[in-house]
């Protein structure tokens, strides 16, 4: 899955409600790369989506994740909690 655009307050909302389907045990990569702009929201998001995966016995991965939504998870403390792959090559 490809996200793309900007992962802010203002825009997140659409997003993170079409996101929260059932995962039914998948393995889920989200590819993160076309992102414009990320804030605390996307944070928020990202963690969203894991516990929805956690809670369908899915597995997430994040892919390509911009280096300032990298800072923001690391400044609230959830850096190690989210699957944030390095970037693909």
């Amino acid at each position: 899955m490809r996200i793309s655009g900007r992962l802010t307050m203002d825009t997140i909302g659409a997003s993170f409600a079409e996101s929260m389907q059932p995962l039914e045990g998948k393995d889920w990569t989200v590819d993160l790369a076309q992102v414009e702009a990320a804030d605390s929201a996307a944070v928020s998001m990202l963690l969203g989506w894991l516990r929805n995966a956690q809670r369908h016995q899915a597995k997430l991965t994040f892919v390509n994740v911009p280096e300032n939504l990298r800072s923001l998870a690391a400044l609230y403390g959830v850096a190690d909690a989210l699957p944030l792959n390095q970037p693909s090559h």
